[in-house]
């Protein structure tokens, strides 16, 4: 005689992911009023078309300044992404519920919250009041933005490791600091990298929009070809843009790839 499995009550069905997905459908409705237009008649598609014509083909003969702008924004995301990694670092680790205490975890991530709040384009522009229009003002406002987001993906990361290894070798007599360097640090060196990878590519997408209010980069020639509307070279400018996304993509699954392996 076979047995049937125990049916569940609705409570028990009722799952965490269950309410969530509900909550967000429920949402989802509540928020279609935002897609009214403005309420005239309009060829949408004809319009389209009519700016997208613009935009090709590109204008290859600012290839030159693109070059050079491209450059400089190459530089304002690495360096905001590589000072805000060891800025994010120890403060993704006292945000975390596994290394630090509940007071500072408290404290911590209140501050990354706050970090949050502002958009790249207003931490840029508060550079720019302070330190001038330059590329040192896209650096310090990609670097603000990029702790922000880079203390929350690691204080996550060191909130799913394994503490088992580390307080094991704590236990063994090692100090704190070799612990967390060699119990803790390999489990979550993949994705630490991979978080990192992907604030690099963020910030030079973020650093083509900065250079609006005078942070420096690309953006300065996105603005210029926008002002005058030579969306040819605007077209150009984001053809640039996208091969270099592409490329830091490729090299970050590469790399990720490459650590994996190391690691097994």
């Amino acid at each position: 005689m076979t047995k049937t499995a125990p049916s569940l009550s609705w409570r028990e069905r009722f799952t965490a992911f269950r309410a969530t997905l509900l909550i967000f459908l429920a949402a989802v409705l509540v928020s279609l009023p935002a897609l009214r237009g403005s309420g005239r008649e309009l060829d949408h598609l004809a319009n389209l078309r009519r700016f997208a014509s613009q935009f090709f083909p590109p204008d290859l003969s600012v290839t030159p300044q693109i070059l050079s702008a491209l450059g400089e924004t190459i530089q304002i995301a690495v360096l905001a992404t590589g000072i805000s990694v060891l800025i994010a670092l120890p403060l993704a680790a006292s945000a975390s519920r596994n290394i630090a205490p509940k007071a500072v975890n408290l404290f911590v991530r209140m501050l990354l919250n706050g970090i949050r709040t502002l958009p790249s384009l207003v931490w840029a522009l508060v550079a720019v009041v302070i330190v001038g229009p330059n590329p040192l003002a896209g650096v310090i406002g990609l670097t603000f933005y990029s702790v922000g987001y880079l203390g929350k993906f690691f204080s996550d990361a060191f909130d799913s490791a394994d503490m088992s290894v580390p307080e094991g070798l704590k236990m063994s007599g090692a100090h704190p600091i070799q612990a967390f360097q060699y119990g803790l640090l390999p489990q979550l060196k993949p994705l630490l990298m991979s978080n990192s990878l992907w604030m690099l590519e963020y910030n030079v997408r973020s650093a083509a929009i900065v250079g609006y209010v005078g942070a420096g980069g690309i953006g300065l020639l996105l603005h210029s070809y926008q002002e005058f509307a030579q969306w040819d070279r605007f077209a150009t400018v984001l053809l640039f843009i996208l091969v270099l996304v592409s490329a830091l993509d490729l090299f970050g699954e590469w790399l990720r790839q490459r650590i994996l392996k190391s690691n097994t």
